[in-house]
């Protein structure tokens, strides 16, 4: 009898703790699941941004069902996050000025030219923070029909830019091509755990 019980409190004691499960990268928590827009979403991957010798930020991709190559990523319906912890204090231009450069790499000049107005939207809002401290929670959101959402410590932030188009040139930046690190692009593709 007490080894049906042990057995039982294992089985129950490993349920608990599967669903309680987190994936860490530098000291930086994401969880395995999280609700989005009423959408439950899981971790595709995450990893650390870095430059040089310097941990820059954190970083974990959320969607509604994993997807191990870019091209699944991109045509993924539903919604879908970003999530971004800064290792470091950080300002907005230096963000805006990784944003441009990431769209700039990954996008020829006619489809960036298109994103034009868009992106000086994201960047407005972006520049409208001064800057991000150490460990600030910080989301790039794709909402269905409504838009890209940017969230800082839970706080919506600027306008909603609306198109999926522009939430796709967004995730090129960590995905494209010509990604801001290829370790980082596998990472949240969850090919290097």
């Amino acid at each position: 009898m007490n080894m049906k019980f042990f057995m039982a409190a294992l089985a129950a004691l490993t349920l608990f703790t599967g669903s309680a499960r987190a994936t860490e990268v530098a000291g930086v928590k994401f969880e395995e699941r999280l609700k989005l827009d009423q959408q439950e979403l899981a971790l595709n991957g995450a990893g650390l941004r870095s430059k040089v010798f310097f941990k820059v930020y954190a970083v974990g991709l959320y969607l509604p069902a994993k997807a191990g190559e870019v091209e699944g990523v991109l045509a993924a319906k539903g919604a879908k996050r970003l999530a971004i912890v800064p290792l470091m204090e950080l300002t907005a231009q230096q963000f805006v000025d990784a944003l441009s450069g990431g769209i700039a790499k990954n996008h020829s000049e006619a489809e960036t030219a298109e994103l034009k107005d868009r992106i000086q939207t994201f960047e407005a809002n972006l520049l409208g923070l001064g800057k991000a401290a150490k460990g600030t929670p910080i989301t790039l959101d794709w909402i269905p029909e409504q838009g890209t959402r940017l969230t800082v410590a839970g706080q919506p932030q600027g306008k909603v830019i609306p198109g999926e188009d522009f939430y796709k040139a967004l995730l090129r930046i960590w995905l494209g091509n010509k990604p801001a690190q290829g370790d980082l692009k596998d990472a949240l593709l969850g090919k290097a755990q």
